[in-house]
């Protein structure tokens, strides 16, 4: 259904005046990224953090799936600028790169498997639901979708940031489970020159200090850039798309 109706949008794009198709896969799209409500979020969480760690943990737990009730004043800020960066990809520069490829019905493909790994791609039970079978085909399609998408995600963090080495941040994105988010958390991660980590799990750039709250801050300025770049991209496509339209 989500390709149909993406096929169709833009089947009705072709059939308007040049400025009119644009404007119409421009409308389109937006819904598919998220980039204001990610920003606001992160931003939420360390605002929540000056007024109390309790108030930090709670806004959080409204952003990550994991276990929040016991975490530190910097695992939290952590763990919030581990999301902006695994959304940064997520939310907005894998959409726009398959928008890139094949305009709406790649876009729409690409957050409809993302929304399902999401939702259903958990191992064992979450909620008292054994999603192991159920969730499987989401994950493994999310992970080949976003595998190149999570990777240019990371080096356009190493652009706009300067200084981070190609082999090094190689070497931090393979530490995490997924194939895919250890990119741009190991980017963010050594452009702000700090520690992230998953107690237990992974920890990126281990040489790095705790992050603080103008860490926070610059993350989200380094990933604004990111967008910037990726809606550069997008309109440019929007363009050639109407432009070539049948």
């Amino acid at each position: 259904m989500v390709l149909i109706a993406a096929c169709i949008v833009q089947w009705a794009a072709f059939q308007l005046p040049r400025l009119a198709a644009a404007l119409l896969l421009g409308l389109a799209l937006k819904p598919m990224l998220a980039w204001a409500m990610l920003r606001t979020e992160v931003q939420a969480v360390e605002t929540a953090l000056g007024q109390s760690l309790d108030a930090g943990r709670l806004r959080l737990a409204m952003l990550v799936s994991r276990d929040t009730t016991n975490l530190r004043e910097t695992e939290v800020r952590e763990s919030a600028i581990e999301s902006l960066a695994e959304n940064l990809n997520d939310s907005v520069v894998a959409p726009i790169f398959w928008f890139v490829l094949f305009g709406l019905p790649g876009a729409a493909i690409y957050r409809f498997a993302n929304t399902a790994d999401a939702m259903w791609g958990y191992r064992g039970l979450r909620n008292g639901v054994n999603w192991e079978w159920a969730g499987k085909w989401a994950a493994r399609a999310d992970d080949v979708l976003s595998w190149l998408p999570a990777r240019i995600t990371a080096l356009l963090l190493k652009l706009v940031s300067h200084g981070i080495d190609f082999k090094t941040l190689s070497l931090e994105a393979r530490k995490t489970p997924s194939p895919n988010s250890g990119w741009p958390m190991a980017a963010m991660a050594l452009a702000l020159g700090v520690r992230l980590q998953k107690p237990g799990v992974y920890v990126l750039n281990p040489s790095g200090r705790p992050p603080g709250p103008k860490d926070a801050m610059l993350a989200q300025k380094n990933a604004s850039k990111v967008v910037v770049a990726a809606f550069l991209s997008a309109q440019t496509a929007i363009l050639l798309i109407a432009y070539l339209k049948s």
